[in-house]
Order: C-alpha cells, then sequence, then structure tokens
C-alpha cells in the first residue's frame, strides 16, 4: 500500500513548556479514512494543520504525498502540497460577494489555469455530487450552513486533491444539517478518497473510518479500527472519554 502521510516525533509548542503536539506519529495509507477524535486542546486541529502547512513544526518529520515537512522547510514545499491536499474547515471561509459557482471556480482558474468554461462544468459537477446543484448562481448568505459547508468540500474538490482533510467539519451547523455533510463526506469515502477526519460524530467514525486515533493532551492515546475503539478501548483515558461522548 502507498503511504500518503507518514509523521514521525511531531512537536509543536505555542508556549514555552506546554506542547500542544508532543512526539505524535502516525502513518496514513492512500484510500484510508482516519477520524482523530479526543478532547478539546488535545492537539487534534493542531495535527491536521501541520499537513498542508498551516501549522509550523519545532521539530519531528513529515512527509505528505512525498514532500517532506519538518522544522526547516520552504514555502516552495507547503505550495506542492496543497496543490495536492483539500482542506475543510470548521468555518466555511466562503467569498460572500462571489457566487457558489465563483467560489468554486476561482482557485482553478486562478492557480491551475484552467479555461473558465472547464472550470465551470467541473464546480457545475461537484455541486451536482455534493447534492446541491441548482444553487450555483446563488450568493452563500443564500444557502444553509449545510449546503454552505458542501460548497467548501466542492471547492476543496475542485482542485483534485487526492488527500482530504477535514477540521471539525460540523461543529459549526446546527443539528439538523450535520448529516447532509456527513452524507458528502460517506461517498467521498466510498469513492476511495484519502481523508483525515477530525470529528466528535461517533456514528460517522463507527461507520466511514478506516481507524480511529485518539489524542490527549497532545499525544496518541491509542489508534485502532472502530469496532475495537467504541466496543473496548484499551486505554482507560479512551474509555472515560466515550463514556462521557455517549
Amino acid at each position: 500500500m502507498t503511504v500518503a502521510i507518514l509523521a514521525s516525533d511531531l512537536v509543536k509548542s505555542y508556549t514555552p513548556g506546554l506542547r500542544a503536539l508532543d512526539g505524535v506519529s502516525l502513518q496514513v495509507t492512500s484510500g484510508e479514512v482516519l477520524v482523530v477524535m479526543g478532547p478539546s486542546g488535545s492537539g487534534k486541529s493542531t495535527l491536521i494543520r501541520t499537513f498542508n502547512g498551516l501549522e509550523t513544526l519545532d521539530s519531528g518529520e513529515l512527509d505528505v504525498l512525498g514532500v517532506r515537512l519538518d522544522a526547516a522547510h520552504e514555502e516552495r514545499q507547503v505550495r506542492a502540497i496543497r496543490r495536492r491536499v483539500g482542506m475543510v474547515f470548521q468555518q466555511f471561509n466562503l467569498f460572500p460577494h462571489l457566487s457558489i459557482l465563483e467560489n468554486i471556480t476561482l482557485a482553478p482558474i486562478k492557480v491551475q489555469k484552467r479555461s473558465k468554461p472547464d472550470a465551470a462544468a467541473r464546480a457545475i459537477a461537484l455541486l451536482d455530487q455534493m447534492g446541491i446543484g441548482e444553487q450555483a448562481h446563488k450568493f452563500p448568505a443564500q444557502l444553509s450552513g449545510g449546503q454552505q459547508q458542501r460548497v467548501a468540500i466542492a471547492r476543496a474538490l475542485a482542485l483534485d486533491p487526492e488527500v482530504m482533510l477535514f477540521d471539525e467539519p460540523t461543529s459549526a451547523l446546527d443539528p439538523e444539517r450535520v448529516k447532509e455533510v456527513l452524507d458528502a463526506m460517506r461517498q467521498l469515502a466510498k469513492r476511495g478518497m484519502t481523508m483525515v477526519v477530525v470529528t466528535h460524530e461517533l456514528g460517522f467514525a463507527r461507520e466511514v473510518a478506516d481507524r480511529v486515533m485518539f489524542m490527549d493532551q497532545g499525544q496518541v492515546v491509542e489508534t485502532s479500527d472502530p469496532q475495537t475503539f467504541f466496543t473496548s478501548a484499551r486505554e482507560e483515558r479512551s474509555r472515560r472519554f466515550l463514556s462521557q461522548m455517549m
């Protein structure tokens, strides 16, 4: 199997003596869905943001799709990764003054130099895939939160990434809008997209994850398949977390 992400002993501190990442090591293979769970402040978001250079490292080694990122990485390395890795955030970050179609086609036209007709056709296909093809000519404010997040997913997919990162993509949504975003992510997983997902959605993790990684205090507590994690987690800290979530 091809390794998409390989991390070794990642360390990141925001303040002296307090490590957001404290020796994190992991491997993600192509086509795998890794769900990262843990309490607030455990380092989940910091970790996933290192995978596309949004967070720098203090030490450790990180290889993403054959591109190495470490404490001394250069901007060109980050750019190389971002062309191949898509990311969806808690907030939708859509441009309010642009239509949905324009939001999705902006990067393919500017970054990849695609023609407007080609970019538009791809955008419409992605919106149809997300179940919101009829929203193409509306503006973000005219859409629900769930629809806007699906637009954000389509926008990330428009660059044809090899890996998709999701940083708590449903945490800003009303409960009734969560399912439509998770359904879109399920479809991506079925198509074989390599995904790293930070989420508290236990049902999604049970159903879609190939592996669940639990973090606390900047460290990996345990990693296992969903069946093992949710029915017989090895570590007491994991079991305590699950008892509070269920």
